[in-house]
């Protein structure tokens, strides 16, 4: 790839140069304080970008969406709580713009000076940002890029969407990838390359039909590939299994038959699961064998022999990529499978990556030190997308 970095835009001198970042501060909220961010691990992301061009003396324009608004301002998902939090990590207050492109945030550009930060409104609070109508999408690019004198993409979680500020905005602007963005791209690298082995690739998450081209992808070039959460119960009734009231995709049976089959001896499936009554973290529940789950029992997290089974294979590799939770973390009862697979993971020799999205906010939840693996990715959806092979918008942006 041949793209421009932050070092090349700061050897060039930002020193009084208006400079917009992009970045991906979509982070969640706490359902019972919908102002109260519940997980700031994507702000803290992008600080080493944001600090860089702030101690070089730039003005430091940030954009961002936050959640998916229909294309006009919705206060459910402002981003004001995501300047405080962001202006306390720098250690110093961040402007706030109340709209993208309109009056705010060009008084809020024209007064700031070289050395300070401001964050503007939502991007998605403008239609031109999502549209699939590429003047629409002009327009809107033509708007943020009016802001600033150089872009800098650092939402690497956003790289895989054709939007505006992704897509449109560089070809506006001399642009450069971000720390962020250029470290999930070596990293990435590394995995559709020449990976160290045993290569091992652990998946979970609910549906098979939203990780099948990975699994494609990848089936051919690791040594196991350990299949866990709600996606399995699809894979177990592919083996004739009965799996009760679990998640499952009857119209993708026979895909994963046809997967178990290509994947003979590098495939591995749960052979026990914990088993509940209802969704709920009071539900009864047990431990039953994979191939015996009751008809009036739902599967919500792989049993212990799985997840020593896992463990053990875990064990013994040199990479390890792992995209997706081994069960309903976010209720205590159902949370031991993908503790016991990301505290393996934390013990490997080797190079280790977790695969954003439901992964990252596992290990943040769980309370594991984020230092013990290799790396965290902040873009669960491009992350998959780029193992996949295919074209990532934002990246080629920023190649042209």
């Amino acid at each position: 790839m041949t793209i421009r970095t932050l070092d090349d835009l700061l050897a060039e001198g930002v020193s009084g140069r208006r400079v917009l970042v992009r970045a991906d501060l979509n982070v969640p909220f706490e359902k019972e304080n919908p102002g109260v961010i519940a997980d700031d691990g994507r702000i803290r992301a992008v600080l080493p970008t944001l600090i860089a061009l702030r101690d070089a003396g730039a003005a430091v324009i940030v954009c961002s969406h936050l959640g998916r608004p229909k294309g006009a301002p919705d206060p459910r998902y402002s981003l004001e709580p995501v300047a405080g939090r962001l202006g306390e990590l720098l250690g110093k207050p961040v402007v706030f713009a109340a709209d993208t492109v309109g009056e705010s945030a060009r008084a809020a550009v024209a007064a700031l000076a070289g050395g300070h930060v401001a964050l503007l409104e939502n991007l998605r609070f403008n239609p031109g940002e999502t549209s699939k109508d590429d003047a629409e999408r002009g327009v809107f690019a033509d708007q943020l890029a009016a802001l600033a004198d150089a872009y800098v993409d650092d939402a690497f979680g956003a790289v895989h969407r054709k939007h505006a500020s992704v897509y449109d905005v560089p070809a506006r602007l001399p642009h450069v990838a971000g720390r962020l963005v250029l470290r999930e791209l070596e990293v990435l690298s590394r995995l559709t390359g020449e990976p160290d082995r045993p290569y091992v690739v652990v998946l979970g998450g609910s549906k098979v039909s939203d990780k099948l081209a990975v699994i494609e992808a990848l089936l051919p070039k690791v040594d196991r590939l350990l299949v866990g959460g709600g996606m399995c119960f699809t894979f177990l009734r592919a083996q004739g299994h009965e799996v009760g009231k679990s998640l499952l995709e009857e119209e993708m049976v026979e895909t994963c038959r046809n997967l178990l089959a290509r994947g003979e001896g590098k495939i591995l499936l749960p052979t026990d699961v914990v088993a509940a009554t209802a969704f709920a973290a009071d539900a009864g529940h047990d431990v039953v064998d994979a191939e015996a789950i009751p008809a009036d029992r739902l599967g919500l997290d792989i049993g212990p022999r799985s997840t020593a089974a896992f463990a053990e294979v875990i064990a013994g590799a040199k990479t390890v990529f792992w995209n997706g939770p081994m069960g309903v973390f976010e209720l205590a009862p159902f949370a031991a499978g993908t503790r016991g697979v990301a505290e393996a993971i934390t013990k490997v020799d080797g190079f280790t990556v977790v695969g954003g999205g439901d992964s990252a906010a596992a290990v943040r939840a769980l309370g594991l030190d984020e230092v013990a693996f290799g790396h965290i990715s902040t873009g669960g959806g491009a992350s998959l997308e780029y193992l996949e092979g295919k074209p990532l918008p934002g990246v080629a942006a920023l190649e042209h």
